[in-house]
């Protein structure tokens, strides 16, 4: 296939940035999305031109490092996969496809494709975590019973890889797809229970002190993330919210 791109390049967070043409021959349609990019950028070095930022790492569907808003869309024109597990096969010889970084105030550009979620690495900080005690007397995770309806939805909950396409399809940039799942995966299981009203009050504190926008419902995030993570837990992050503010 032949195809043209348009890139966003920034040289850096303070650059004003722009959209890129670039012309690209004889993709095959068994490449990956950042196999592509691989080839772009192999022809822009030989050429003694910069090549595009992006990010990746694990290129597996896990690591959720490689987001990429491709043609208007979160992870591309596929459902249920990362970018790294989109293939050309998705797109058509002659095809022109725009790409760009992930766009929110809390996901600041770095450089081209690159963004900052560490807003994401703040938000787990303030209470994504469990209280163990360590001093001998710990119970063995497996000897506690567990509701298999909870425990199905806390490692559903859990699949979230926080790449952050929820708050690239949100209109208002809301991370409540992403903190939801977080809360959730500890609220349905009994280790949670310990910082359960901290939890979810310091969790919220900083998704808004990052500046993410609230949640209207319109349910795009849940329909763009390769994880399939279900708005329910977006109604779960709410009442647990609630519960702790009238506790607290």
């Amino acid at each position: 296939m032949n195809l043209k791109l348009k890139i966003w390049r920034q040289k850096n967070a303070n650059d004003k940035g722009k959209m890129v043409d670039y012309n690209i021959n004889d993709v095959s349609p068994d490449m990956s999305f950042l196999e592509m990019l691989d080839v772009l950028n192999e022809q822009l070095i030989t050429g003694g031109d910069e090549p595009v930022a992006f990010d990746h790492d694990c290129r597996e569907g896990i690591c959720g490092m490689c987001s990429l808003y491709i043609n208007g869309e979160a992870h591309g024109p596929d459902r249920g996969v990362t970018t790294c597990q989109l293939h050309m096969r998705k797109f058509k010889d002659g095809d022109t496809i725009y790409i760009e970084p992930f766009r929110a105030k809390a996901f600041p550009v770095i450089k081209d494709l690159v963004v900052d979620r560490s807003s994401f690495d703040r938000i787990q900080l303030a209470g994504g975590f469990i209280s163990v005690n360590t001093s001998g007397n710990t119970q063995d995770a497996n000897a506690i019973p567990i509701n298999k309806d909870s425990a199905d939805k806390a490692f559903d909950a859990a699949t979230c890889i926080g790449c952050g396409a929820c708050v690239a399809s949100c209109k208002n940039s809301s991370a409540m797809l992403f903190v939801s799942a977080k809360v959730s995966q500890y609220a349905l299981l009994p280790q949670g229970e310990v910082e359960a009203v901290d939890r979810v009050l310091n969790m919220v504190k900083q998704m808004d002190e990052e500046g993410f926008g609230n949640c209207t419902n319109t349910g795009a995030c849940e329909v763009e993330c390769p994880k399939g993570i279900s708005l329910e837990n977006i109604a779960r992050m709410n009442s647990e919210f609630l519960k702790a503010s009238l506790k607290g």
